[in-house]
């Protein structure tokens, strides 16, 4: 695991003009692409007016789902935002636990309400729940959101929570139903508390058609920019020519590109907070 708490590179520093790097030469080089990805980072925040923060997952790799050693590395990330700006959550993941994800959101809620998720690739699972927290979710044409309904290994909870499963094995159908319940519950008071505040009579719905196999047959199914606004989500489209939106799409191949070729499952970063978790980083 590799942390910075100092400020990135300024912009009036290499590569930006012809001085050298103030850090160490061989400093400077190991850890370029995180400071490549943080100049980019202010850029994006000087087209918008917010902070932007990061939360990477190398979604192909074991270990990248959302678990409970995030809220430490989402409090690191916090700690250099100050109270009251406008803050923009980039997040790639492809979900996980659901009590680390409520703790999360939780810590979000509080720390940086009125956030604003930008999903540019994917937000899956407990990733879309953590966006349906936020007071709009930005999204491109390679945008997707997906169901919500959990899982207790890699068994649906909608099928455990069946009848003719609880004569086969009751403890794990009441299981499946206390997960399921979980996360309907959560995402309810989310809608009902965001999106959905003026359209109270939806919330119920949307949950049941996120939260089930009702709508959505697998997990995996993509949710795009049209079906979530379809689905009543405040949904901000930016156009694939969109100046914030190539940035956006810059971004996330570097994320994408630097997470691979150095074997991290995660990076949570700001301009002037980077955190890369290993896969044998603790929990």
């Amino acid at each position: 695991m590799a942390v910075n708490s100092a400020s990135a590179i300024g912009d009036t520093q290499f590569p930006r003009t012809d001085k050298v790097p103030v850090q160490s030469p061989l400093y400077w080089v190991s850890q370029k692409n995180r400071y490549l990805r943080q100049m980019l980072i202010r850029d994006i925040e000087k087209l918008t007016g917010r902070r932007l923060i990061v939360y990477f997952a190398n979604r192909y790799l074991t270990g990248s789902a959302i678990d409970a050693g995030d809220v430490s590395y989402l409090m690191e990330l916090l700690s250099d935002l100050e109270l009251g700006e406008d803050v923009d959550f980039m997040i790639e993941t492809p979900g996980g636990q659901t009590d680390a994800t409520e703790a999360l959101i939780a810590i979000l809620q509080a720390r940086v309400p009125g956030f604003r998720a930008v999903v540019v690739n994917a937000a899956k699972s407990n990733g879309t729940l953590i966006s349906l927290a936020a007071s709009s979710i930005v999204m491109g044409c390679a945008s997707e959101l997906g169901p919500i309904d959990p899982a207790l290994g890699d068994t649906p909870c909608s099928i455990l929570a069946m009848p003719e499963f609880a004569m086969m094995n009751f403890p794990l159908h009441q299981l499946g139903v206390l997960a399921l319940n979980q996360t309907r519950k959560l995402a309810e008071r989310l809608l009902r508390e965001g999106m959905l505040s003026e359209n109270l009579d939806r919330v119920e719905q949307v949950a049941r058609t996120l939260g089930s196999r009702d709508v959505y047959f697998s997990h995996g199914s993509t949710i795009d920019h049209r079906e979530a606004a379809g689905l009543g989500l405040k949904i901000e489209y930016l156009e694939p020519a969109d100046e914030i939106w190539q940035r956006l799409w810059l971004l996330y191949t570097m994320y994408d590109y630097d997470l691979k070729q150095d074997g991290f499952i995660k990076v949570f970063e700001g301009r002037g907070r980077s955190t890369s978790v290993s896969p044998n980083a603790p929990a």
